[in-house]
């Protein structure tokens, strides 16, 4: 059975300003979505071919925070969902998508730092090489060292 892949947002929108009513909207197929965050987590896992265990090295987080998230038990703060897509090997829309469900705000270009991480997240970069790279530029890093701007 083929899966169903999940329409972008902007085709959604054209849809719902298109639409006479907003139950037209609604009631089209994969109008809206209901997914939560440890839900996605575990599409990534799967998507990425990774373990939890992968994604606590790879991430930087305690591994007690990154099974509470898993299991729907705590949020991650935005820094830590930055993290949690790094772990993954999230690509950029995957991290914005993580970041929605997390209920923090998206990665924006227009901020300094965020524009330093969606760098690092187009070119494949770890986590720690993120750190590095927002170090290196007198951002404060994901794990909280270095100079406040």
């Amino acid at each position: 059975m083929a899966e169903k892949t999940e329409r972008i947002t902007e085709e959604l929108l054209e849809q719902l300003l298109a639409s006479a009513t907003p139950e037209a909207y609604l009631s089209s197929d994969g109008a809206t979505v209901d997914r939560t965050l440890p839900d996605y987590l575990h599409e990534l896992l799967d998507a990425h071919g990774l373990k939890r265990a992968d994604v606590v090295r790879a991430s930087g987080i305690n591994a007690t925070v990154v099974y509470d998230v898993f299991q729907g038990k705590s949020r991650p703060g935005r820094d830590h969902a930055i993290m949690l897509a790094f772990g993954l090997g999230c690509d950029l829309r995957e991290c914005q998508r993580l970041l929605r469900l997390a209920g923090v705000s998206e990665l924006w270009c227009k901020v300094r730092r965020d524009a330093v991480l969606i760098w690092c997240i187009e070119n494949g970069r770890t986590r720690e090489q993120a750190d590095d790279e927002l170090y290196r530029l007198g951002e404060k890093t994901l794990l909280g060292t270095g100079p406040l701007r």
